[in-house]
């Protein structure tokens, strides 16, 4: 026993400190808190059970077996929740993941249950002996697996330390009996804990090296049992007085440690702050044009650019919706060229129904926007991405109104050691919204610019129409006069019938102008696509095989019907058409000369396709301003493209077109199902 001098103070301290745990507990809720406060609240009800009160002496087990038998029940679970706390690994049984501390901690307890409640402190002989070597050897083998998982401390250290204190231990139990061992045991685990503080913590400061001395001290009490142990008793008065200051030590340390974590916490989190604003700052300070989407899009790599130099990404890249049905590589920085053309490859191969849509895949951190996409759906065989390991990113979507409208993507983050946190996403979170807000006002506008100038460009229509209208019903007139005339010759008649054809035809072309500065007031009603591009097929073929071009019709039969005025959209399909005609006929005679026509059904739309193997277009996104070039030649659609946008628009559709490869471009219409 030893001596109430210096032990009642050791005690008295001991629980004193404890409610600094339960202040630390509540304000920070850390785990390991917890456990320290529950194993020195575990080690302090040992102690005030080992203490004399008067004529009470509850830590005789000749007299108190079961109490003294739950008192060493409680060292065993103090010292189990210490090397829990520093070293919490485990393994798992089905979904459950159990602690090592735990299997570790149930063989000893049962040894301690049964020494001292059951054979009252004293080592039975005989085969009951073996009770006890079994239930040590079983948590060394629990030990050395928990030695050999991955932790803080290295593998050999605790591998070699579980082998040399486990043998000692054995050696123990025959020479000193089973209590000896037990004590050994203990001492033992808090050496393992002084060394576990050192490799946890690595820093020389006051709390670890209060905490590595308090739990040295506390182990020391080990040198009472160990062979050829020290008989002198001022050396074990010493000894003692060390192992009971030093629980004090080892408390003192480990809320030292505690407010030391707490500290650097703050300080982690005022860095955070800091290189948040700065990026913040960097991403408010890029300049996002507001007037064409193709403007807009140009800035994809100076984004990325401007990503990479202040996030914690080394790779970046911006994929952005094109028209309505493909995303395309609006720019990358960071990434090698061969990694930026498969990126590109495979932006078009990316579905847009679903994508990244809400709930689809999981956060790749708690509380963050942004998601770990995986490439592995759409790569092909033997694509660079695989070989280059890109198979996956972090994806940070751009989320329009009805669908993804793009993505930023990023890799390759910085300190790839530290965790990945909410923190780091949330400046390129904020940036994605911004860049989804401007390029959303950049459509707005872009579409207010249009419709401004549609209407003047309707305007200057129906000017147009009222000042020709009635010259080139003279012109027909009289032309029609002079037909019936009979004493024309030939020559002349042919004269007449040309200058009729050319009159009527600018008649038409008055027409179509006038149906564009004026919304036709027909009622709409449910037309069959696949008849309607049925008789286009059937009046062009004989065309398409007079100029050489290879034509394709592909429409399924049980295609819906859609909801428009028949004449407008029959007028928009066959101008398309024949612009994709004379896209082809621009092309040398050994290049192939195809014009396709696809149809199909999606979600509430059908979509009409019309492809061509000619030049592309210049600016896809202006394909349908009036009078701009259109075709990478340099040649105008004049106001023909113009007219199909507006008649797409009164019929409650969209026209959009774009560049396919290597070579060619198409056009998309999309009608309302009916």
């Amino acid at each position: 026993m030893m001596p109430d001098g210096y032990y009642l103070p050791a005690l008295v301290l001991t629980v004193l400190l404890l409610p600094a745990f339960v202040q630390l507990y509540r304000r920070s809720r850390d785990t390991r808190i917890l456990l320290w406060l529950l194993g020195f609240a575990f080690a302090a009800l040992r102690m005030l059970q080992a203490f004399r009160l008067g004529l009470w002496d509850l830590s005789d087990p000749a007299v108190h077996p079961w109490l003294v038998a739950a008192g060493q029940v409680c060292v065993q679970i103090s010292y189990a929740l210490f090397l829990a706390s520093l070293s919490p690994l485990g393994f798992r049984i089905g979904r459950v993941r159990v602690l090592y501390a735990i299997p570790f901690t149930v063989p000893l307890t049962v040894y301690a249950l049964v020494l001292y409640g059951h054979y009252h402190g004293q080592t039975p002989g005989g085969l009951p002996f073996l009770i006890f070597p079994a239930l040590g050897a079983l948590s060394l083998l629990v030990g050395c697996f928990w030695s050999i998982t991955r932790g803080s401390m290295p593998i050999w250290t605790g591998l070699a330390l579980c082998i040399i204190l486990g043998g000692t231990a054995l050696r123990v139990s025959v020479t000193g009996g089973a209590a000896a061992a037990l004590l050994f045991v203990e001492c033992s685990a808090y050496l393992i804990t002084a060394l576990l503080v050192l490799y946890v913590f690595r820093r020389a400061t006051l709390g670890t090296v209060l905490g590595i001395l308090g739990f040295l001290a506390w182990s020391m009490r080990g040198a009472e049992v160990l062979p050829g142990s020290i008989s002198s008793p001022v050396i074990l008065s010493a000894i003692q007085m060390f192992v009971i200051y030093g629980r004090v030590l080892a408390v003192l340390g480990l809320i030292l440690i505690a407010l030391e974590n707490e500290i650097a916490v703050h300080e982690a989190a005022k860095e955070r702050e800091r290189g948040a604003r700065k990026e913040l700052e960097a991403y408010t300070g890029l300049t996002l044009a507001r007037r064409r989407m193709e403007d807009f899009d140009r800035q994809g790599t100076e984004i990325c650019k401007t990503v990479v130099a202040h996030s914690r990404f080394s790779q970046a890249a911006l994929m952005l919706l094109q028209g309505h049905s493909r995303y395309h590589l609006a720019g990358a920085a960071g990434f090698e060229d061969a990694a930026v053309n498969a990126l590109d490859a495979l932006a078009l191969r990316i579905p847009v129904e679903g994508f990244l849509a809400p709930g689809s895949l999981e956060p790749a951190v708690e509380d963050a926007q942004t998601y770990r996409l995986n490439f592995t759906p759409w790569l092909l065989p033997g694509d660079d991405l695989e070989r280059l390991r890109l198979t996956s990113v972090f994806a940070v979507p751009l989320r329009g109104a009805n669908a993804t409208e793009g993505a930023l993507l990023l890799a390759s983050p910085r300190d790839p050691l530290r965790p990945l946190a909410a923190h780091d996403l949330l400046p390129v979170e904020v940036l994605a919204a911004r860049i989804q807000a401007h390029r959303t006002q950049t459509q707005m506008l872009e579409k207010l610019v249009d419709a401004e100038k549609f209407a003047g460009l309707g305007q200057l229509a129906g000017n147009v129409t009222r000042q020709f209208n009635n010259p080139l019903t003279v012109i027909l007139g009289y032309a029609s006069l002079l037909e019936e005339a009979e004493d024309l010759n030939d020559q002349s008649r042919r004269g007449v019938t040309a200058i009729l054809n050319e009159a009527r035809s600018m008649r038409s072309t008055l027409e179509s102008l006038s149906r564009m500065s004026h919304s036709q007031d027909e009622h709409f009603a449910a037309i069959s696509v696949t008849e309607l591009l049925a008789d286009m097929e059937q009046l062009h073929r004989s065309e398409f095989m007079h100029r050489s071009i290879n034509f394709r019709l592909n429409v399924p039969p049980t295609l819906p019907r859609v909801l428009g005025n028949s004449q407008q959209v029959r007028q928009a399909v066959l101008y398309c058409l024949q612009f994709a005609i004379e896209a082809v006929e621009t092309l040398d005679s050994g290049l192939e000369r195809t014009v396709r026509i696809d149809a199909s059904a999606e979600a509430e739309c059908i979509k009409i396709v019309i492809t061509h193997t000619g030049p592309g277009f210049l600016h896809p996104a202006r394909a349908f301003d009036p009078f701009v070039p259109a075709q990478a030649s340099g040649e105008t659609a004049g106001l023909g493209l113009s007219l199909c946008a507006t008649i797409l628009r009164e019929n409650n559709g969209r026209i959009s077109a774009m560049n396919v490869k290597p070579r060619g471009a198409a056009i998309v219409l999309e009608l309302q199902i009916a």
